[in-house]
């Protein structure tokens, strides 16, 4: 789909609740590629959370009061409110990054990179939670449930009660980002 100001394209992962719009989305994980240097679009009362995955990297200038910002491969996920002017500008060539956008006041979220040489055990639940395969391939279970098996930009969706998750690495290490959604009290109390 395109960008909400037209400068690029993004490709929807996963939405809250199914077939919203950008205005109307509670949470959203998603991928994009920055081509070029440009404004990101603003998002009213969105939080988010940007991964680089593809590429070096680039600059987040937040104007005078906010400063700049290094995003690349090896930082940590980058979390800043979406409805802030921000400029990107490539460190080289074109990019590809991993968003989470969450609802303020509904929903919040937590995004981990993880590496995993063998085997990782964590608990999940009783929230939504998220796990993108960035690199490797990933087998998953959780608890008594039938493992699953993610390649390389494949996204599991994990809406099961409080458990154990494990990851296990198949061949070589692989390098995943487990997304942890929380509805807000305001939020449950409104659903109930």
């Amino acid at each position: 789909m395109p960008w909400k100001n037209g400068g690029g394209e993004t490709f929807e992962i996963a939405i809250s609740p199914p077939g919203s719009t950008l205005d109307t989305l509670e949470w959203r994980v998603s991928m994009a590629v920055v081509a070029q240097d440009g404004p990101f679009s603003i998002f009213p009362n969105i939080d988010r959370t940007l991964c680089v995955i593809d590429g070096r990297g680039m600059e987040l200038d937040f104007g005078a009061d906010g400063g700049i910002r290094t995003v690349t491969r090896d930082s940590a996920p980058f979390r800043f409110p979406a409805d802030l002017g921000v400029h990107a500008r490539l460190l080289a060539e074109a990019i590809t990054d991993l968003n989470v956008m969450t609802r303020r006041g509904r929903y919040r979220h937590r995004v981990d990179r993880l590496t995993i040489d063998r085997q990782l055990t964590l608990s999940v639940g009783p929230e939504q939670s998220l796990l993108f395969c960035e690199t490797g391939d990933v087998s998953c279970a959780i608890e008594s449930q039938a493992e699953i098996e993610l390649g390389a930009r494949d996204c599991l969706l994990m809406d099961v009660p409080p458990g154990v998750l494990t990851l296990s690495a198949a061949r070589s290490p692989a390098s995943v980002y487990l997304i942890r959604l929380y509805r807000t009290i305001a939020a449950r109390a409104s659903r109930n």
